[in-house]
């Protein structure tokens, strides 16, 4: 919708729909047109007041609340919203709580250092086995530091 809505001033809505048919994605216009004029969903409409509440909580908590406890929040003050909605919604507002601890990382490239050759030329599937092996790093934090 938002694509043909962007570009259907240059373009026309039948011949967007006709490009986009051919191209695997099947609408008709008269499709696009029915979606343009049908009212909101329910859920988005309860989508649009929770995310205004969602909000609320999480920049009176300085931003530090994550999907459970703005969950949490919002039920002590009565309204009822399910864990995995306001992870979703969360989400959609780009918002997210601190995690603890400390954030480490497990390379630091070196824009400069040689790369090894693409030997299977990123083809992951051998004709016959043991033709072709491959090898990862797995990084494991513990209590003494990451091994």
């Amino acid at each position: 919708m938002r694509f043909i809505d962007a570009h259907e001033g240059r373009f026309g809505v039948a011949p967007i729909c006709r490009v986009l048919s051919e191209h695997g994605l099947k609408i008709a216009p008269s499709t696009y047109y029915d979606a343009k004029d049908r009212p909101p969903s329910k859920r988005s409409l309860r989508d649009e007041e929770l995310k205004l509440e969602i909000a609320r909580v999480h920049a009176e908590n300085y931003g530090v609340y994550g999907p459970r406890k703005v969950w949490l929040q919002l039920n002590r003050e009565g309204i009822e919203v399910a864990r995995c909605t306001v992870e979703r919604l969360m989400k959609d507002l780009g918002l997210q709580g601190i995690r603890r601890g400390k954030r480490w990382r497990t390379t630091t490239p070196d824009p400069a250092a040689s790369r090894p050759a693409d030997l299977v030329q990123r083809r992951f599937n051998p004709a016959w086995p043991n033709a072709l092996w491959v090898a990862d790093f797995t990084y494991v934090a513990t209590w003494v530091g990451v091994v």
